[in-house]
């Protein structure tokens, strides 16, 4: 894995952060994407810090525009010269009953999570299929199990699921692996939530990293296209 390229979406923290910092572990150069380009820069800043072999830098990309995302790839084929992997893990949600729901959550709920994923492969998938890359999504448990106040969350993220393995049958016959990845509860700031111990139970980031590592070092012949995790142990009632 050393010297291959990688660009992750939402890559400023959380599940992005995790993913990038075990890339660089691995000697994988790292473009982490943020809408902030201060977030992204300083973000970068901190994991070249950590002193691993790879290296890291930051881009401004607004996942919801498809130009934006060109514009970023591009940026990457001119700093690395090729692009190996392609993490989209950018994401949010909202949740409400139908009723509270308003229309510009559910569209930016949409826009972010369903289509900003399909402008990212988009914007990647000629670079991918000349390195025989890897397209990895950042699902969700929410996106086989329906909850209540979750009705744009689960849309976005069965969409996703199911875009990502229609994408995966379209891009094997290039070499090009596909796999969706789907935790169940991580220690993030996603909604609202600050990591502390009592999301000690939780599955962590870096474990999620280290899962993404694990796919990339997959046998070739081998392709796990869709992978659930989840914590080990519920958390105490």
């Amino acid at each position: 894995m050393n010297g291959k390229v990688a660009l992750i979406t939402g890559g400023s923290k959380g599940i992005g952060y995790g993913i990038a910092k075990s890339l660089l572990e691995q000697g994988v150069n790292v473009a982490v994407t943020s809408r902030s380009e201060d977030s992204a820069n300083e973000t970068a800043s901190k994991l070249n810090g950590l002193g691993f072999a790879g290296k890291a830098i930051g881009i401004t990309v607004d996942v919801r525009n498809y130009e934006s995302q060109q514009r970023g790839v591009e940026l990457v084929l001119e700093r690395f010269k090729h692009l190996d992997i392609v993490i989209a893990n950018a994401g949010l949600g909202y949740f409400a009953s139908i009723e509270d729901l308003s229309v510009k959550q559910w569209q930016d709920t949409i826009d972010t999570n369903l289509t900003g994923v399909f402008y990212t492969i988009k914007a990647a998938v000629e670079a991918l299929k000349q390195t025989k890359g890897y397209f990895i999504t950042i699902s969700s448990l929410a996106g086989t199990n329906f909850f209540a106040k979750g009705s744009a969350y689960n849309a976005s993220k069965f969409g996703l699921t199911g875009f990502t393995q229609s994408v995966m049958l379209d891009l094997r016959q290039y070499g090009v692996k596909v796999s969706t990845i789907m935790p169940g509860s991580v220690s993030t700031y996603f909604n609202g939530n600050v990591p502390d111990e009592k999301d000690a139970w939780k599955i962590q980031i870096e474990d999620i990293g280290e899962l993404v590592v694990d796919l990339l070092k997959m046998n070739p012949r081998t392709l796990p296209s869709k992978i659930e995790v989840r914590p080990t142990t519920p958390p105490s009632k």
